[in-house]
């Protein structure tokens, strides 16, 4: 019980550190190239010397995986340059969308009526985000450009974690620590080039940076691995929804930036579907017959 009960806990920090991203990213005064490159790469060798099984572990799948996932970060860092933070991570948060319209291709798994349901209220929910358009703020300059670029991030979002089950359907697929990774290493170096020169950035931006890199990234990662085993699969997705539901209020507290009511309704759908879909696939997984 004592080993469940630190598992939650771990669980819960981690999706705090996650959630801060947005506001922390908003508040250096550094290019998106710049933070995204200077995050990643921190966060990599971090990652690195947290998780030693991650430098044990890369195979062929983990760099494939590694190109999704980098993608995600970058794009996260430059969504929310230009958008909210609520927008960028409600519409990250619609992976699960585009994980059931590619799985009967990529991971061979069937559609089932309540999952059509669910992609019809996700896709609703996204569909509210161009609806209506927000005037660009100090915080967010140019609304529509970042909810693609956010969008987008939910797209690569979905092929990383269906990248991740690739891996975990093979003993020789490597460990998911080391896509996050190699992730991170070639989100930093595809970045780099658009990044330099690194002049100008003053002791407020390398601090705002160092801690995205080794706390928003590299220690909630930790965290996230250490949970995960001790935490039935409904639990832990329940727990991280903590993550979306506390960006925008960080933001909102140190930018003073609030979300319009279209993203406001298209997020409470995305995540309120999201969650309702948990409950009922848990529920269903416990009346389905055991398989010897």
């Amino acid at each position: 019980m004592i080993a469940t009960q630190r598992a939650r806990l771990q669980l819960v920090a981690a999706a705090v550190l996650f959630s801060t991203g947005g506001a922390v990213i908003k508040a250096t005064s550094m290019t998106s190239w710049q933070v995204a490159s200077l995050r990643s790469g921190i966060a990599a060798v971090a990652l690195a010397l947290l998780l030693p099984e991650a430098r044990r572990s890369i195979r062929p799948r983990t760099l494939i995986v590694s190109i999704a996932y980098a993608a995600t970060l970058v794009l996260f860092v430059t969504a929310n340059k230009l958008t909210t933070s609520a927008n960028t991570i409600f519409l990250q948060a619609t992976g699960p969308l585009y994980i059931l319209l590619l799985a009967p291709w990529l991971l061979r798994e069937k559609i089932r009526a309540a999952d059509v349901v669910f992609m019809a209220v996700v896709g609703i929910g996204l569909l509210l985000f161009f609806v209506g358009t927000d005037a660009p703020v100090r915080t967010a300059p140019a609304p529509f450009q970042g909810n693609v670029l956010a969008a987008l991030s939910g797209f690569t979002w979905a092929l990383t974690l269906m990248g991740l089950r690739w891996m975990g359907a093979d003993e020789a697929g490597g460990s998911p620590a080391g896509a996050v990774v190699v992730g991170n290493t070639l989100a930093c170096l595809a970045t780099l080039p658009m990044a330099l020169p690194f002049s100008g950035i003053d002791a407020i931006d390398w601090a705002a940076i160092s801690y995205l890199g080794l706390f928003q990234i590299a220690l909630a990662y930790a965290l996230v691995t250490r949970a995960v085993g001790r935490l039935p699969a409904l639990e832990i997705s329940i727990i991280l929804l903590v993550e979306p539901a506390l960006n925008p209020v960080w933001s909102w507290l140190v930018h003073g930036e609030r979300p319009g009511p279209w993203a406001l309704g298209g997020g409470v759908l995305i995540l309120g579907a999201t969650a309702l879909r948990s409950i009922l696939a848990n529920a269903a997984a416990g009346k389905s017959p055991a398989r010897a």
